[in-house]
């Protein structure tokens, strides 16, 4: 929203505006528990839970920036720093780029959603779409989770294809 003309296209994947003023999901509730109480998580056991069809070598290399508990540090703490009220640190600037999305985008906007993600799957997804003006029928990915780039290819031909014959 700091520089509307040089962007004119968004890819939307399974996300949220922190803006404080509506409940957090059940499902990020318990996510943001989890981290706290495991400070030492498995990235690479996440990602294969979350993206089952990733080779054991790529789900590692999801953990190649966190060699030990110390890197994780900003993993853990970013649940906790999700606004969950109004006036939460935070939520001001998300509820800016609310206001934005919703009345002065101009751009188009692509959104696919990880259909079995607990934590920002299709209820917060939609909401979501109904704060971007002009937001496309979402892409529903039937097998995907919380990590839908993973399922990237598709996705991405899908966003060209829509930018292609929407925007020209």
């Amino acid at each position: 929203m700091e520089f509307p003309k040089q962007f004119k296209r968004l890819i939307i994947m399974n996300t949220s505006l922190g803006t404080g003023d509506y409940p957090l999901s059940d499902g990020f509730l318990a996510w943001r528990a989890w981290a706290a109480k495991n400070p030492d998580m498995d990235i690479a056991r996440l990602m294969k839970r979350s993206c089952p069809h990733l080779s054991m070598q790529e789900a590692e290399s999801y953990s190649a920036p966190f060699p030990d508990m110390r890197y994780k540090a900003g993993v853990r703490r970013f649940p906790q720093l999700v606004p969950e009220f109004p006036n939460s640190a935070g939520a001001k600037i998300s509820q800016a780029s609310r206001e934005f999305l919703s009345k002065e985008w101009k751009g188009k906007s692509f959104m696919a959603i990880g259909m079995k993600d607990p934590v920002l799957g299709p209820e917060v997804m939609n909401a979501l779409r109904n704060q971007i003006a002009g937001c496309n029928v979402p892409m529903e990915v039937r097998s995907a989770g919380h990590f839908v780039q993973e399922w990237g290819e598709d996705i991405a031909a899908r966003a060209i294809d829509y930018f292609e014959k929407v925007v020209g």
